[in-house]
């Protein structure tokens, strides 16, 4: 019995030691996978920054868009409604400086991209946004979603539009 009692001590100190080691792996992978979330989660989005003013990239935004003989369906201000609803939540910090979505569309680019599969409804239109962050004066931000390479090698269409959103993102903040 007094051995089976050592037996069972020793079995709990080595499995306090494994314990330790779980432990430590299960935090490693932990701390991985969080990385990885994170880069996915950039990954999603393009951004590109400006010195220029917020109403200059705007105008740069419009003209872009505009140029290539697209509509621009909507201009949603966003800072505006996230500070309404703010403060109607008691959630009254707020996350932009200027916060602004345009959305637009390409009747061509958009019928070529659901007609190669039909889900892709979900991508249009197409949003380009620009804001700027109270803690970078000086500094506008323009971003537009990206999709993944698989995405792309596989559509024609959709690396039409990828590049179409690249080249208006990139022009606006030249502007």
């Amino acid at each position: 019995m007094a051995e089976r009692a050592l037996s069972h001590s020793r079995a709990r100190v080595r499995c306090s030691r494994c314990g330790a080691g779980i432990l430590l792996l299960a935090l490693s992978i932990m701390l991985a996978t969080a990385a990885l979330a994170a880069d996915r989660t950039t990954a999603s989005s393009a951004v590109y920054v400006s010195d220029s003013a917020f109403g200059d990239v705007m105008d740069g935004l419009r003209l872009a868009i505009e140029e290539r003989g697209l509509v621009i369906n909507n201009i949603m201000h966003m800072n505006e409604m996230l500070e309404r609803t703010g403060a109607d939540l008691g959630m009254d910090q707020p996350l932009f400086g200027d916060a602004e979505s345009v959305e637009f569309c390409s009747a061509v680019l958009s019928r070529r991209m659901m007609a190669e599969d039909p889900t892709r409804i979900v991508n249009c239109p197409f949003i380009i946004a620009v804001y700027t962050l109270l803690d970078q004066p000086g500094k506008t931000f323009v971003t537009h979603r990206r999709w993944s390479a698989e995405a792309l090698a596989s559509s024609q269409a959709m690396t039409e539009v990828a590049t179409m959103l690249e080249q208006i993102a990139e022009q606006a903040v030249t502007w």
